[in-house]
């Protein structure tokens, strides 16, 4: 009775693994770059824009990089919505598109995150070894965000980079 049971619940697991495989999520991949490109609006150096594309673009762009397992359900699913989560905090594709006193905190928000370790995630690291970030590429990562973040300090009024309460 109990192998019969668990044979039952293994064919309707393998069935439902089965059908879950054509229901595929819509892939975070653009044709071209935006117009509201990060690099539309500020100079990205070739240095900086190899560190942003090697550790950040999968998560903070339109166009993700995916790995192979990214065919298989339900991981598809989780990539999904990590890449979206990571979009909606950041997205480097439509930063041109933020109000100013937005770009400015996502700019500091980034210089934090890199300092403190917090970027790349580390389950993003566990498959991407490369996109780990040694101290050179965090020290030329958070130099260019922070000329960006001052260059914006200096050309806008104090109040426009402040949210103002409703």
């Amino acid at each position: 009775m109990f192998k019969k049971n668990l044979k039952r619940i293994f064919e309707f697991l393998l069935l439902a693994f089965i059908v879950i495989q054509f229901f595929r999520p819509v892939k975070n991949q653009a044709k071209g770059i935006s117009n509201n490109d990060i690099s539309k609006l500020y100079a990205v150096p070739e240095e900086v824009n190899t560190i942003l594309k090697t550790s950040c673009y999968d998560c903070h762009s339109n166009n993700t990089v995916y790995p192979w397992y990214a065919e298989i359900q339900p991981a598809a699913w989780w990539l999904t919505n990590h890449v979206n989560e990571g979009k909606d905090e950041l997205n480097f594709s439509e930063f041109a598109a933020y109000r100013i006193g937005r770009q400015y905190k996502k700019l500091d928000k980034l210089n934090k995150e890199i300092e403190e370790g917090e970027m790349p995630l580390d389950s993003y690291l566990w498959i991407h070894k490369n996109a780990k970030l040694s101290k050179q590429q965090k020290l030329t990562l958070t130099t260019w965000a922070n000329s960006i973040r001052d260059s914006i300090k200096s050309n806008y009024p104090a109040d426009s980079l402040i949210k103002k309460k409703k």
